[in-house]
Protein backbone atom coordinates (compact mmCIF):
# COMPACT_ATOMS: atom_id res chain seq x y z
CA UNK A 1 0.00 0.00 0.00
CA UNK A 2 1.39 3.43 -1.03
CA UNK A 3 -0.28 6.81 -0.41
CA UNK A 4 -3.64 5.31 0.58
CA UNK A 5 -3.67 3.01 -2.42
CA UNK A 6 -3.20 -0.67 -3.06
CA UNK A 7 -2.71 -2.75 -6.19
CA UNK A 8 -4.58 -6.07 -6.25
CA UNK A 9 -5.07 -8.76 -8.87
CA UNK A 10 -8.59 -9.36 -10.12
CA UNK A 11 -9.34 -12.72 -11.78
CA UNK A 12 -10.02 -12.30 -15.50
CA UNK A 13 -9.00 -8.64 -15.40
CA UNK A 14 -5.45 -8.41 -14.01
CA UNK A 15 -4.06 -5.72 -11.74
CA UNK A 16 -6.34 -2.95 -10.49
CA UNK A 17 -5.59 0.06 -8.32
CA UNK A 18 -7.66 0.59 -5.18
CA UNK A 19 -7.28 4.24 -4.19
CA UNK A 20 -8.71 6.10 -1.21
CA UNK A 21 -10.75 9.13 -2.27
CA UNK A 22 -12.00 12.02 -0.14
CA UNK A 23 -14.26 13.12 -3.00
CA UNK A 24 -16.05 9.87 -3.92
CA UNK A 25 -19.33 9.22 -2.12
CA UNK A 26 -19.65 5.68 -3.52
CA UNK A 27 -17.20 3.06 -4.76
CA UNK A 28 -16.45 4.07 -8.35
CA UNK A 29 -14.63 2.16 -11.09
CA UNK A 30 -12.86 4.07 -13.84
CA UNK A 31 -10.16 3.20 -16.32
CA UNK A 32 -7.82 4.57 -18.91
CA UNK A 33 -8.27 2.42 -21.98
CA UNK A 34 -7.50 -0.23 -22.70
CA UNK A 35 -6.75 -1.78 -19.28
CA UNK A 36 -5.63 0.51 -16.42
CA UNK A 37 -8.38 0.08 -13.81
CA UNK A 38 -8.84 2.38 -10.80
CA UNK A 39 -11.34 1.84 -8.00
CA UNK A 40 -12.10 5.01 -6.00
CA UNK A 41 -12.63 4.02 -2.36
CA UNK A 42 -14.67 6.56 -0.36
CA UNK A 43 -14.05 7.30 3.30
CA UNK A 44 -15.59 4.63 5.53
CA UNK A 45 -15.06 1.81 2.99
CA UNK A 46 -12.18 -0.64 3.45
CA UNK A 47 -9.94 -1.92 0.68
CA UNK A 48 -11.28 -5.50 1.11
CA UNK A 49 -14.85 -4.17 0.66
CA UNK A 50 -13.82 -2.25 -2.46
CA UNK A 51 -12.04 -5.33 -3.83
CA UNK A 52 -15.19 -7.44 -3.30
CA UNK A 53 -17.20 -4.79 -5.16
CA UNK A 54 -14.72 -4.88 -8.06
CA UNK A 55 -14.89 -8.70 -8.09
CA UNK A 56 -18.69 -8.52 -8.39
CA UNK A 57 -18.26 -6.11 -11.32
CA UNK A 58 -15.44 -8.07 -13.03
CA UNK A 59 -17.64 -9.20 -15.97
CA UNK A 60 -18.64 -5.58 -16.61
CA UNK A 61 -14.99 -4.47 -16.37
CA UNK A 62 -13.96 -7.17 -18.88
CA UNK A 63 -16.67 -5.96 -21.30
CA UNK A 64 -15.45 -2.37 -20.99
CA UNK A 65 -11.85 -3.42 -21.65
CA UNK A 66 -12.94 -5.38 -24.75
CA UNK A 67 -15.09 -2.49 -25.93
CA UNK A 68 -12.21 -0.01 -25.76
CA UNK A 69 -9.61 -2.47 -27.03
CA UNK A 70 -11.75 -2.91 -30.15
CA UNK A 71 -12.11 0.82 -30.72
CA UNK A 72 -9.93 2.00 -33.58
CA UNK A 73 -10.07 5.79 -33.39
CA UNK A 74 -10.70 8.68 -31.04
CA UNK A 75 -10.99 12.39 -31.83
CA UNK A 76 -8.33 14.68 -30.40
CA UNK A 77 -8.67 18.09 -32.07
CA UNK A 78 -11.85 17.79 -34.11
CA UNK A 79 -13.94 15.26 -36.03
CA UNK A 80 -11.45 14.98 -38.88
CA UNK A 81 -8.38 14.53 -36.65
CA UNK A 82 -8.20 10.96 -35.38
CA UNK A 83 -5.61 8.78 -33.66
CA UNK A 84 -5.82 5.21 -32.40
CA UNK A 85 -6.11 4.56 -28.70
CA UNK A 86 -2.75 2.77 -28.76
CA UNK A 87 -1.02 5.85 -30.16
CA UNK A 88 -2.64 7.98 -27.47
CA UNK A 89 -1.56 5.58 -24.75
CA UNK A 90 2.04 5.58 -26.04
CA UNK A 91 2.12 9.41 -26.28
CA UNK A 92 0.61 9.72 -22.78
CA UNK A 93 3.20 7.35 -21.34
CA UNK A 94 6.01 9.37 -22.95
CA UNK A 95 4.70 12.60 -21.40
CA UNK A 96 4.26 10.95 -17.98
CA UNK A 97 7.84 9.63 -18.11
CA UNK A 98 9.08 13.10 -19.06
CA UNK A 99 7.26 14.67 -16.08
CA UNK A 100 8.86 12.11 -13.76
CA UNK A 101 12.33 12.68 -15.26
CA UNK A 102 12.13 16.50 -15.11
CA UNK A 103 10.77 16.42 -11.56
CA UNK A 104 13.62 14.17 -10.47
CA UNK A 105 16.26 16.25 -12.28
CA UNK A 106 15.05 19.51 -10.71
CA UNK A 107 14.04 18.23 -7.27
CA UNK A 108 10.26 18.71 -7.54
CA UNK A 109 7.88 16.54 -5.51
CA UNK A 110 4.55 15.80 -7.22
CA UNK A 111 1.44 13.69 -6.72
CA UNK A 112 -0.38 11.77 -9.43
CA UNK A 113 0.32 12.55 -13.08
CA UNK A 114 -2.34 12.36 -15.78
CA UNK A 115 -2.45 13.21 -19.47
CA UNK A 116 -5.87 14.11 -20.77
CA UNK A 117 -7.76 16.15 -23.31
CA UNK A 118 -8.25 19.70 -22.01
CA UNK A 119 -10.03 22.49 -23.86
CA UNK A 120 -8.44 25.62 -22.43
CA UNK A 121 -5.20 24.74 -20.62
CA UNK A 122 -1.86 23.22 -21.51
CA UNK A 123 -1.62 21.83 -18.00
CA UNK A 124 -2.55 22.26 -14.35
CA UNK A 125 -1.28 21.48 -10.87
CA UNK A 126 -3.69 20.81 -8.01
CA UNK A 127 -3.19 21.83 -4.38
CA UNK A 128 -2.23 18.20 -3.74
CA UNK A 129 0.49 18.59 -6.40
CA UNK A 130 -1.26 16.31 -8.90
CA UNK A 131 -0.02 17.23 -12.37
CA UNK A 132 -2.36 17.24 -15.39
CA UNK A 133 -0.92 17.69 -18.87
CA UNK A 134 -3.03 18.32 -21.96
CA UNK A 135 -2.76 15.49 -24.50
CA UNK A 136 -2.14 18.15 -27.19
CA UNK A 137 1.26 18.83 -25.58
CA UNK A 138 2.43 15.61 -27.33
CA UNK A 139 2.36 17.49 -30.64
CA UNK A 140 4.53 20.42 -29.56
CA UNK A 141 8.32 20.62 -30.05
CA UNK A 142 10.26 18.97 -27.21
CA UNK A 143 11.50 22.26 -25.71
CA UNK A 144 7.93 23.59 -25.44
CA UNK A 145 6.75 20.29 -23.94
CA UNK A 146 9.45 20.67 -21.30
CA UNK A 147 8.48 24.30 -20.67
CA UNK A 148 4.84 23.33 -20.00
CA UNK A 149 5.86 20.43 -17.75
CA UNK A 150 8.35 22.58 -15.81
CA UNK A 151 5.73 25.33 -15.50
CA UNK A 152 3.33 22.87 -13.83
CA UNK A 153 6.08 21.39 -11.67
CA UNK A 154 6.99 24.89 -10.48
CA UNK A 155 3.40 25.16 -9.23
CA UNK A 156 4.20 22.38 -6.76
CA UNK A 157 6.34 25.02 -5.01
CA UNK A 158 4.31 28.19 -5.69
CA UNK A 159 0.56 27.82 -6.41
CA UNK A 160 0.08 31.14 -8.20
CA UNK A 161 1.74 33.26 -10.89
CA UNK A 162 3.42 35.71 -8.53
CA UNK A 163 6.97 37.01 -8.94
CA UNK A 164 8.09 34.20 -6.64
CA UNK A 165 6.64 31.63 -9.10
CA UNK A 166 8.48 33.15 -12.09
CA UNK A 167 11.65 33.34 -10.01
CA UNK A 168 11.39 29.57 -9.33
CA UNK A 169 10.88 28.90 -13.03
CA UNK A 170 13.80 31.15 -14.06
CA UNK A 171 16.09 29.25 -11.66
CA UNK A 172 15.56 26.19 -13.89
CA UNK A 173 16.08 27.84 -17.27
CA UNK A 174 16.96 31.26 -18.63
CA UNK A 175 14.91 30.55 -21.80
CA UNK A 176 11.55 30.66 -19.97
CA UNK A 177 10.48 34.04 -21.43
CA UNK A 178 11.36 32.93 -24.97
CA UNK A 179 9.46 29.64 -24.57
CA UNK A 180 6.44 31.40 -23.12
CA UNK A 181 6.36 33.86 -26.02
CA UNK A 182 6.76 31.10 -28.64
CA UNK A 183 3.93 29.12 -27.10
CA UNK A 184 1.60 32.13 -26.98
CA UNK A 185 2.40 33.32 -30.50
CA UNK A 186 2.44 30.01 -32.38
CA UNK A 187 0.21 27.44 -30.64
CA UNK A 188 -3.43 27.60 -29.66
CA UNK A 189 -5.87 25.23 -27.98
Amino acid sequence: MINNSKIVSLKGVGEILLQQSNIAKHIRISFRPPSNIRVAVPNGVTFPEAQKFAEMKSKWIQKQIQKFSGAKIVSIYNKSSELSLKEIEIKSDIIIKRVIDLAKNHGFKHGNISVKKMKTRWGSCSYKNNININLCVCYLPQDLQDYIILHELAHTVVKNHSRHFWYELHKISNDIDTMRQRLRNNYFL
